[in-house]
């Protein structure tokens, strides 16, 4: 893993645009696994921005979603491809038909729409960088506590804890879904690069783990510890629990002199 801790929220969005605008330029037609979330969506802004800016093309990106939630219509509100529609989707030049998610009705089977999805995948050439949040549990995507690190994509129940943080996001009354559709571990782990990105002190117990814990099916996200081109990029309040900060500001320090001279891809 590469550790980058940032003082704040804000410069994680920027190193992250940084790392997503690197991969389109060096190929304009890459293969992106976007995340939902509060947190991606400050970097889905700044690629807007740059795109409005005349810095950044999606005509020929493919999108692959991390996850949906199990029997919700596209036009749901509360739908992830509705985010993905509002945050990024409908402000840049990429098109409808190059962009996926794991959706799966109560009509269709979960393991085939989980093994159409996969294949789907690996008909585009895989993902070439993988963006990911964690759950304040170690999830990735919805791989909650348990997850098998050989998962690919199925369907999901949700935890409690998941539901309960979910929560904020749905209005008095309304149904929030208990199950979803998500990427399996092996799926992100395939991905040529991941970038994981975690703000804020309530990720800091799920941040430690990660880094510094054992490779854990109770914390899904240690799984990234085997992921050759990992980047993970926290801000201080994430990082708070890490008990090698130290460390990882001075590797970090020294490995920009490279990266000024070769671009951030030959880091990892």
């Amino acid at each position: 893993m590469q550790v980058i801790i940032l003082d704040t929220p804000e410069q994680v969005a920027e190193k992250s645009a940084q790392w997503v605008t690197e991969v389109i330029k060096q190929k304009p037609a890459a293969v992106l696994g976007l995340a939902t979330g509060s947190t991606p969506i400050s970097l889905y802004e700044l690629l807007v921005e740059q795109y409005r800016h005349g810095d950044l093309s999606f005509a020929d990106i493919t999108t692959f979603n991390l996850d949906e939630y199990h029997n919700i219509a596209a036009d749901n509100p509360q739908s992830y491809r509705s985010f993905m529609q509002k945050q990024l989707f409908d402000h840049v030049d990429i098109a409808p038909s190059r962009t996926y998610l794991p959706t799966c009705s109560s009509e269709q089977n979960p393991r085939l729409q989980g093994e159409a999805y996969e294949q789907k995948i690996k008909d585009k050439g895989g993902i070439d960088l993988q963006i990911l949040g964690i759950g304040a549990n170690g999830h990735i995507g919805f791989n909650e506590p348990t997850s098998s690190l050989s998962s690919r994509t199925r369907i999901k129940t949700l935890t409690k804890q998941t539901l309960t943080d979910n929560s904020r996001l749905f209005g008095q009354g309304e149904f929030q879904p208990t199950m979803a559709m998500t990427m399996g571990i092996a799926t992100i782990l395939e991905a040529s690069y991941v970038l994981l990105m975690a703000t804020g002190e309530n990720k800091a117990s799920a941040v430690k783990q990660m880094v510094t814990g054992p490779l854990n099916a109770m914390c899904p996200a240690s799984a990234l510890q085997l992921h050759q081109h990992a980047v993970i990029l926290i801000d201080k309040a994430a990082a708070s629990e890490l008990t090698e900060q130290d460390y990882f500001l001075w590797a970090d320090k020294e490995q920009q002199k490279v990266t000024d001279s070769h671009g951030l891809l030959t880091m990892c």
